[in-house]
């Protein structure tokens, strides 16, 4: 039998017991093992004890670390990704959380038609509408979705955000989970190792932890 590394337990354990709270079941949530800027050592007995979800923030680094080791793994691109470098995460991510502008759902659209395989599409919505952060600001997330339905022919999952660090993150949890239910969406990624719990008790369907499974992340 295979024994789980004990910061995985906690997390899995953690998120059934906010599942419960409030009225979930454990299983609606998804733990996505965020396992970017991390040596293959820690990733490893993560990996070997059943987790199969993993994020990561960029498309060559998940190349690296990933390429030849994605058996059974699902693996999404939670970092902003820029426009060049939509052909080559079409074809090795199974899902893209970062979707926020015109010119990179027209690349995402170009590839999916070229070569015939369609990742699960997130919009990321910049909640606190932050300058330093990627994301579409929640006044024009509807139209952006509707842009990236109907003008590049793209189906979208889901909505991602993150919130302000210095801000109580429910409120922004709460606003994403309006623009998505607006606009027909059931997915909500949002949450990571501080807030997970808020964040599934406002119905996040997936959660993005990494320093509570893996420590600090390497330099």
């Amino acid at each position: 039998m295979t024994v789980s590394p004990a910061s995985l337990t906690d997390v899995l354990d953690r998120i059934a017991r906010a599942a419960k709270a409030s009225g979930r079941a454990p299983t609606d949530v998804t733990l996505v093992a965020v396992s970017k800027q991390q040596p293959w050592e820690k990733v490893a007995p993560i990996l070997a004890a059943g987790q199969t979800v993993f994020g990561e923030n960029r498309v060559q680094e998940a190349m690296e670390r990933w390429s030849g080791r994605r058996d059974g793994v699902e693996l999404r691109l939670i970092g902003p990704l820029q426009s060049n470098k939509a052909k080559e995460a079409v074809a090795f991510f199974d899902v893209i959380e970062s979707l926020d502008r015109e010119k990179l759902a027209a690349a995402l659209a170009a590839e999916v038609q070229k070569q015939g395989r369609s990742p699960r599409l997130y919009v990321q919505v910049n909640t606190g509408e932050e300058p330093q952060k990627a994301g579409v600001v929640p006044g024009e997330a509807d139209a952006f979705i509707a842009a990236v339905r109907e003008t590049h022919g793209l189906s979208v999952e889901g909505l991602m955000c993150i919130p302000p660090a210095d801000e109580p993150p429910g409120p922004h949890f709460a606003l994403l989970a309006r623009i998505a239910a607006r606009n027909g969406l059931a997915k909500l990624s949002m949450g990571m190792s501080d807030d997970f719990e808020t964040a599934v008790r406002f119905g996040a369907t997936s959660v993005r932890v990494g320093s509570a499974l893996f420590g600090a992340r390497a330099k």
